[in-house]
C-alpha cells in the first residue's frame, strides 16, 4: 500500500514490511513512557509516537483536527525538527516596541537552504526597501537567479545596472531598445553586426567573429581573407 504524502503529512501505513527489523509491531519507534493531558478541545503529549510510527515527538500540541498540530520531534528521520501544520493561516506579528533600524523577525539557517513555497498562490515581499545579497565565493556561488515561465516585469523610475566585467542582454527572437527622449550609446569601439557578414565580410576584421559567437551553428558562405590566410599558414605548417 503506497503512502500518499502532502507536505509534511501522510496517511497511516502500518502494513507488514518485508524487513521490519527487530520491532515486533512493525513500527520504527517504541515508547512506554508517554504521558499526556487533554480534553475534547485539545491535548499536550510528551513522548508521543507519530501516526506513521517512524518518529517520536518530545512535546506535541494537538487539536481534534489531526492536521492542526505542533510537534518537537526527537528521533527518527526528523530528529531535532520542529513542525507546525494547520488547515488555516499561519500568522506572526511582532516588533511593536522595536525601532525602524532594528531586526524584528530573524530567520537563520546555519546550514542548508531556506525554501519558501506557495503551491497555489503568490509570494509577496513588501518593505520600505528590499535588499537581496548573495555572498558565495567562486563562479558557482554568489549568484542571484530569476527564472519565470512567462515574464519578468520591472516598473520603476530608474533601472540601473552596473557590471564590473560584462553585461549581456540576449533574445532568440526579437529585441527592442526604445527611448522617447534621447538615446545615448557610448563605447571605445562600437560594432554593429548583421547577418550580411555571413555572405561577405567587411573590410574591418572582427565582425564575423561577433556573428559566429552569436550564431555558432551557422556557416559562412565564403571565408574571409584573414581566414584564408590563416588556413594557408596552417597548411604550410602541416606539410
Amino acid at each position: 500500500m503506497a503512502v500518499e504524502k502532502r507536505g509534511l503529512t501522510s496517511v497511516n501505513d502500518r502494513l507488514r514490511k518485508d524487513n521490519p527489523g527487530s520491532n515486533p509491531t512493525d513500527q520504527a519507534q517504541q515508547n512506554y513512557t508517554e504521558i499526556g493531558l487533554g480534553n475534547d478541545k485539545g491535548s499536550i503529549k510528551m513522548g508521543h509516537v507519530h501516526k506513521q510510527g517512524d518518529v517520536t515527538a518530545g512535546v506535541g500540541l494537538y487539536t481534534p483536527d489531526a492536521e492542526h498540530q505542533l510537534s518537537l520531534d526527537i528521533d527518527g528521520e526528523r530528529k531535532g525538527w520542529t513542525i507546525a501544520t494547520g488547515p488555516g493561516a499561519f500568522q506572526v506579528e511582532c516588533g511593536s516596541r522595536m525601532k525602524e533600524t532594528d531586526n524584528s523577525v530573524i530567520i537563520t539557517a546555519v546550514n542548508g537552504d531556506v525554501a519558501i513555497t506557495a503551491t497555489n498562490g503568490k509570494i509577496r515581499l513588501q518593505g520600505t526597501d528590499i535588499e537581496l545579497t548573495a555572498v558565495g565565493e567562486g563562479q558557482t556561488k554568489g549568484n542571484i537567479k530569476l527564472t519565470a515561465t512567462e515574464s519578468i516585469i520591472n516598473k520603476s523610475k530608474k533601472f540601473l545596472v552596473s557590471a564590473k566585467s560584462l553585461y549581456k542582454i540576449a533574445s532568440s527572437q526579437q529585441a527592442q531598445i526604445v527611448a522617447n527622449g534621447t538615446l545615448e550609446l557610448y563605447g571605445n569601439v562600437i560594432k554593429g553586426v548583421t547577418a550580411a557578414v555571413q555572405k561577405k565580410d567587411v573590410k574591418c576584421s572582427g565582425f564575423r567573429k561577433v556573428f559566429k559567437e552569436q550564431n555558432p551553428d551557422k556557416k559562412f558562405a565564403n571565408p574571409s581573407a584573414l581566414a584564408v590566410k590563416k588556413q594557408y599558414q596552417q597548411d604550410l605548417k602541416d606539410q
